[in-house]
């Protein structure tokens, strides 16, 4: 099952993003935006990837969410990586740690380009089963 699906949204793109917990709502959400972004051109093709250290602080749980996407948007560009997987190792709703992985954006096929994550209609919540989001991307 996917860990994200998409909302209706007139002018941009809106996803909804589920995870058992805070780590794995912030890794599908991001996970979910370079799939919007591109795909591999090839399955089979092993490139060497980057690590980089992301670290965020925030006043609160959205605007923590909304920096995190931001800023693998911003090292995506800067660095021209596609990130593929993500290792958050510290996470609470006012700052995070984590490893985003990522290979030569040469490697994949743009589809879309993601200005921004934004804050209008964003939702995030706990639910039974986790934690769920809802982010509209800037396109």
């Amino acid at each position: 099952m996917e860990n994200y699906e998409f909302i209706e949204h007139t002018a941009d793109i809106g996803i909804r993003v589920k995870g058992n917990d805070l780590k794995d709502l912030f890794k599908n959400a991001a996970s979910a935006m370079f799939d919007i972004i591109a795909e591999k051109k090839s399955k089979e093709q092993r490139a060497k990837s980057k690590e980089i250290l992301v670290k965020q602080k925030a006043d609160n749980l959205d605007e923590l969410f909304i920096n995190w996407l931001n800023e693998l948007l911003s090292l995506s560009a800067t660095e021209e990586l596609i990130f593929s997987d993500f290792k958050i190792d510290k996470i609470d709703k006012n700052s995070l740690q984590a490893v985003a992985i990522g290979e030569d954006i040469k490697n994949y096929k743009v589809n879309t380009e993601i200005k921004a994550a934004t804050y209008h209609q964003l939702k995030i919540e706990e639910t039974k089963p986790g934690w769920q989001a809802e982010v509209i991307f800037d396109v």
